[in-house]
């Protein structure tokens, strides 16, 4: 949950203050986000060679 700050985690779509989410900051070391931490939309995510995108409706585009 490095890239948005929001009440949902970005990973699991969960609220982000249910505890600290250990699993879902490991994975995200590896990982794009699956989900919007600002409206928990699952978000539409392309994994390229050289990073990715992750877009969501509301809120617009994540890169990594």
């Amino acid at each position: 949950m490095d890239e948005a700050v929001g009440i949902w985690c970005d990973r699991c779509g969960e609220a982000a203050t249910t505890g600290t989410h250990p699993g879902c900051a490991a994975a995200r070391a590896l990982e794009p986000p699956r989900y919007c931490a600002h409206c928990r939309r699952r978000m539409k995510v392309q994994v390229l060679p050289v990073g990715w995108s992750a877009v969501c409706v509301e809120h617009g585009e994540l890169r990594g």
